[in-house]
């Protein structure tokens, strides 16, 4: 259902506030902080600056503390404090001449992200892996149950892909994406939990407002502008035969379609198809791309469309979230930076919004 346009006509007297937890306790001094959320499967990043005489105690902590888990916190004028990001502390760097601390770190991805796994799976199906994983690291497992043993999607391939020689390559993340994907799910963690749901909701739309935008850059991808072809080559040994499988995407210009090959062992028909529409869906998705810089704001999340207008041009569509990157500081106030990337969603679910006109930088 479409949304309001965001709206800052009191931009100039917000008053933003950080607020930065370390294992439950707050730290004096925060300076600034930046959080960048992800609407892809990748880890949401942070860091921050302390003032490193706010606490006396600080150096002693920063140079003897084990896991140090952070939780950063956005509020604006007199609303509660939002959590944008839980997680581990990666990196410390104490700068005792300036009296800074500075850390960097990803959310709770990450301990999913650097184990490995050898175990074999096959008479599990995906929504008991993910419960399994989740409980392993401390997460609370919000997950719809699957039915169909993982065996199958890998046509009893699994084990030996799973414990042969490359499967230290393999990471539990690395799993999880992949059973999502065979789902039609979606998998992240935010907070202490981790979702592994359908991917069904239709994203809320935002109308991109002139007052909404401080800086706008618009990217076009000539190379995939073009007619695009993915073709996907298989052999099934199980089967005995060799088949094609192929997605088409119309562009602009004329001629032959660009083609991309995909050349993968051991599908199925159906997988192979499945293959080449999502990869000529993420293709297609780069073709345009919408960067924006505007006041910072704690509604917008990865996921949600932008329906921008009033460039009077093919840039006119809708664009969905793929990052926002927030910046809070004691200097330069609360600012957010946005890539969206252009998303074929129905003309009707945008609602028409303020010409942009022109934009300062």
């Amino acid at each position: 259902m479409p949304g309001a346009a965001l709206s800052f006509s009191n931009a100039a007297v917000r008053a933003p506030r950080l607020s930065i937890l370390a294992n439950g306790t707050p730290l004096a001094g925060a300076i600034e902080a930046d959080v960048t959320s992800h609407n892809h499967d990748a880890a949401d990043r942070f860091s921050a600056r302390l003032a490193l005489d706010a606490d006396p105690a600080a150096a002693q902590f920063w140079a003897n503390a084990g896991e140090i888990l952070a939780d950063i916190s956005f509020s604006l004028n007199s609303g509660a404090p939002q959590s944008l990001i839980l997680g581990a502390v990666d990196h410390v760097e104490v700068d005792p001449i300036h009296r800074i601390v500075r850390i960097e770190g990803r959310d709770l991805t990450a301990r999913l992200i650097e184990t490995r796994t050898q175990e074999s799976f096959s008479n599990r199906t995906a929504s008991e892996i993910a419960t399994i994983l989740a409980v392993r690291h401390g997460l609370s497992p919000a997950i719809a149950t699957t039915t169909t043993p993982v065996g199958r999607y890998y046509q009893d391939q699994h084990d030996r892909i799973v414990l042969d020689q490359f499967s230290r390559a393999l990471t539990e993340w690395d799993l999880l994406v992949w059973l999502a994907n065979q789902e039609g799910f979606r998998v992240f963690v935010r907070g202490t939990t981790l979702y592994f749901q359908p991917d069904s909701a239709a994203p809320r739309v935002v109308p991109v407002a002139q007052a909404d935008v401080l800086e706008l850059r618009l990217n076009r991808a000539l190379t995939l502008a073009r007619n695009i072809a993915v073709v996907v080559k298989s052999w099934n040994s199980r089967q005995q035969n060799a088949f094609t499988q192929t997605a088409h995407a119309a562009g602009s210009g004329e001629g032959a379609a660009q083609k991309i090959v995909l050349v993968r062992p051991n599908l199925s028909p159906d997988q192979a198809l499945k293959l080449a529409q999502s990869t000529l869906a993420e293709l297609t998705r780069h073709r345009m791309v919408l960067n924006l810089t505007m006041p910072g704001d704690l509604s917008l999340a990865p996921g949600d469309a932008l329906a921008l207008s009033g460039t009077e041009s093919g840039f006119d569509q809708i664009y969905v979230v793929d990052s926002i990157q927030r910046r809070l500081s004691v200097r330069h106030g609360f600012v957010q930076y946005v890539c969206a990337r252009n998303d074929n969603l129905p003309a009707q679910a945008s609602t028409p919004a303020a010409k942009v006109g022109s934009v300062t930088g």
